[in-house]
């Protein structure tokens, strides 16, 4: 799930229900051709002023403390709460048909099934799977969308047979023992941002039967190299100059923040190399910090100003595995991509390999966000680097 947000050729095969041919071929990119064949063998005062009076003192100090035993979970949940970030979800056409055709493609494997939706939102995955055919549902979400969810599961004929629970799913209890399927969308920025993977990973451990689906169970993350001057003036040496005066203290606080935008598919001037394979049916939290060296190769005289990393994700327990791409050379979707400016910019000639080394981790203080680190190193005919910088995705 994702609290905020260029086409090649598409394949795919296939009419899913209510989906014309030409609308399901729009939505899953050649780019996860990447993933889809290697899957198979790898792997979220009022402005009036008040007298303080003992009474409001204290009432000030009570709210205070609630807020500071609140946890980054309770701010998470929080957060979707608000049907925008729902609506923005929904009108990812890339996700969220993606997630209709491999559910509604592949009813013979959704008949008569009990299935667990891990952070439902508004329950749009779990009425998918009841056209598909499951049995019953049970949809979980700790935040108080799932009160609109419970609502639109009932005018939509769906309340016999989906159950919305609301909670924590490492602390509520369903009323099975186990479930024949996983579905959910866990995805946040840079793959990992958010850490809702840790939740899907315990409801697998706790509920999944042996043998079990979970949709989708292959994740690929990549990196490449960027020629982005223009946006770099933009965002970074802006602050070096702010109508004449010398900002650049903010410089180095912008440099350690990835920003997560849309990338022209034209300022890549790299190979793409893969630094994290994910396999939802094996992989524990361990495996969410990873560290991973890479090797871009130029593709043209140009210059490299930051590195961008962006994922694939499959269903490759289908009749017909499928997935998308938040590639650069994909479709829009509303994960965009993740971009790393390097502090340094390389000169670099065609054929010319930047070596690097990328190592992530969930912070200490608040696991949601991530700490990543870059190291960098280059030996050019123009230029020269051995460089480390250290970002956090928050």
């Amino acid at each position: 799930m994702q609290r905020n947000q260029k086409l090649m050729k598409q394949t795919h095969t296939g009419q899913g229900p209510g989906l014309d041919k030409n609308e399901e071929s729009s939505l899953v990119d050649s780019a996860t051709t990447d993933i889809l064949p290697e899957a198979m063998t790898i792997h979220s005062k009022n402005g009036n002023e008040i007298s303080a009076t003992s009474d409001q003192n204290q009432r000030a100090e009570e709210v205070e403390d609630s807020h500071v035993h609140r946890t980054s979970k309770d701010y998470y949940f929080d957060s979707y709460s608000h049907h925008g970030i729902h609506e923005e979800m929904l009108k990812d056409e890339v996700r969220t048909k993606t997630y209709q055709m491999a559910i509604l493609n592949n009813s013979h494997l959704f008949r008569d099934k009990v299935v667990l939706d891990v952070g439902c939102g508004t329950g749009i995955l779990s009425m998918f799977a009841v056209q598909a055919g499951a049995s019953i549902v049970y949809g979980v979400d700790c935040s108080s969308i799932i009160h609109q969810a419970r609502q639109i599961v009932e005018k939509n004929g769906f309340k016999e047979k989906i159950i919305l629970i609301q909670g924590k799913m490492e602390e509520i209890t369903l009323p099975v023992r186990q479930v024949d399927i996983i579905i959910s969308e866990w995805m946040g920025y840079f793959l990992l941002y958010e850490s809702m993977l840790d939740t899907v990973l315990f409801a697998r451990d706790k509920y999944l039967v042996k043998g079990g689906i979970i949709f989708p169970d292959k994740a690929i993350m990549y990196v490449c190299g960027m020629e982005d001057a223009q946006m770099k003036n933009d965002r970074i040496h802006f602050w070096e100059n702010v109508y004449g005066f010398d900002m650049s203290v903010i410089k180095d606080i912008a440099l350690s923040e990835p920003i997560v935008d849309v990338v022209d598919c034209n300022t890549i001037m790299t190979n793409t190399v893969p630094i994290l394979k994910l396999d939802l049916l094996t992989c524990t939290k361990e495996h969410l910090s990873f560290s991973s060296d890479f090797v871009l190769v130029s593709n043209r005289n140009d210059y490299v100003h930051g590195i961008v990393a962006y994922f694939e994700c499959a269903f490759t327990q289908v009749h017909k595995p499928m997935g998308w791409s938040t590639s650069p050379f994909s479709k829009y979707t509303h994960w965009k991509q993740t971009i790393f400016y390097l502090r340094e910019t390389i000169v670099i000639c065609q054929g010319e390999r930047v070596r690097g080394k990328i190592t992530c981790c969930p912070n200490k203080k608040n696991p949601r966000d991530l700490d990543i680190s870059l190291q960098i190193l280059f030996d050019g005919n123009h230029s020269k680097l051995d460089c480390s910088q250290d970002y956090r995705l928050r």
